[in-house]
This record gives structure tokens, C-alpha cells and sequence, in this order.
């Protein structure tokens, strides 16, 4: 599957303000039929790092990368993973990660009749994490 360009030399409130019209006022419909529905918060949970703080700094790689949460959602050719559940230290069955090319990375939480809510989108530029992602049970 061809994945979008990317989306360069924008301002944060540029993005901000696509990221809301293209997902935030109808769901996305994944390859295999989930809807995933976005909030206007979630922007800064996706776009934003944790360098000195918690989601504090902008990041142009993962925002440049905005049109990818669209199309990996959409690609029958992903590989998609359990997700892990921090709080309860187990794989969750209600979460999926999904992993495309250059290693980005999409992830919802299924919320029941077919419906998820996206949880955040990145590029996962660590060996370590690649093999955590990779070693997780594969959603089926």
C-alpha cells in the first residue's frame, strides 16, 4: 500500500487544525471495519514528546507523519500486535498496535461494537522498542 507524503514546514496550529478537520468530526473506518474515533486532545498526546515534562515539546517527525494514522488504519498489510497495558502490567485484547513501514506506529483501544478510540500515533525509532512491539501476541 502507498502511504500519503509527508506534511512539512507547518506550524504546530497548522497541524492542530488539520488533525481536526481530517479526523476529528467523522470517525475512520479501519481495513477490517472498526471505527476509530479521535478527540481534539488527542492532538497533543500524538504530536507532542515528553523531553523536560509530559507531552512538552512539538515534534515535526511525528506531525509531518499526519496522513500515515489514516492509511496505516486503512492497510490490510500491517502488522498488528496486543497492545500492553501499563496500569495492569498484562496484554489487553482492547488494544492494538499497529506497525507499517519506516516503523510508525498506530494505536486504539476498542471501546466494544466494533468502535475504538485512537490513542496515539508514532515513529518507533528504537531497536528496544521495535522487538517490544514485535514481541507482543498478534491480534487476530
Amino acid at each position: 500500500m502507498s502511504y500519503p507524503p509527508l506534511i512539512r514546514g507547518k506550524a504546530p496550529s497548522e497541524y492542530r487544525s488539520f488533525f481536526e478537520s481530517n479526523y476529528c468530526i467523522t470517525p475512520v473506518k479501519t481495513f477490517d471495519g472498526i471505527e476509530v474515533r479521535f478527540r481534539k486532545s488527542d492532538f497533543n498526546h500524538c504530536f507532542f514528546e515528553s523531553v523536560h515534562a509530559k507531552d512538552d515539546t512539538f515534534s515535526p517527525m511525528r506531525a509531518e507523519r499526519l496522513l500515515w494514522i489514516k492509511a496505516t488504519l486503512k492497510d490490510p498489510d500491517s502488522e498488528r500486535y496486543v497492545g500492553w497495558n501499563k496500569k495492569s502490567k498484562k496484554y489487553d485484547r482492547n488494544r492494538r498496535v499497529t506497525l507499517v513501514k519506516e516503523n510508525y506506529v498506530v494505536v486504539i483501544a476498542l471501546t466494544g461494537n466494533r468502535k475504538a478510540d485512537f490513542i496515539t500515533a508514532y515513529v518507533a525509532n528504537s531497536e528496544e522498542t521495535l522487538r517490544k512491539i514485535r514481541s507482543s501476541p498478534k491480534w487476530t
